[in-house]
């Protein structure tokens, strides 16, 4: 991870992951998951998981792209704390699963999730960020 000032090829990726996540279907994707995918149980991350699931496309949409950006931070692509303070998203997507993490881990992939669960745990935005995002996942899930 770098520990110098972000450049402006770290801005120039950050503008171009921008323009990705406006491309019409990753749109509805991230609408679907950020709006409509609220998992109270292991079993609903199981079973938007499965291929059959309608809004199965839409969740690897996601999260495939929240791993690949994250996975640039961190492999030092990019400057990690200016990624993440951009990149938010990912986090919310990940505060909605994290309680869950284990079992997704034990019953599907060792891996799922390793570079947003870095970016959230292991950086200094990140920790903030999900941090702030948990208890708000928490709360709308109580709420419900």
């Amino acid at each position: 991870m770098s520990e110098q000032n972000p450049t402006y090829q770290d801005a120039d990726l950050l503008l171009r992951i921008y323009d990705m996540r406006r491309e019409t279907k990753m749109r509805a994707s991230r609408d679907m998951v950020n709006s409509n995918f609220w998992p109270k149980s292991y079993e609903d991350c199981k079973a938007i998981g499965d291929h059959g699931h309608e809004q199965n496309e839409a969740w690897r949409q996601v999260t495939s792209y929240w791993e690949m950006v994250y996975g640039m931070a961190k492999h030092g692509i990019v400057h990690a704390d200016y990624w993440v303070e951009n990149n938010g998203e990912g986090i919310f997507v990940f505060a909605k699963i994290a309680p869950h993490l284990a079992e997704i881990r034990k019953n599907g992939s060792p891996t799922a999730f390793q570079y947003v669960e870095w970016a959230a745990t292991q950086t200094e935005a990140g920790k903030r960020t999900f941090e702030f995002l948990s208890r708000m996942v928490k709360a709308r899930l109580e709420s419900q």
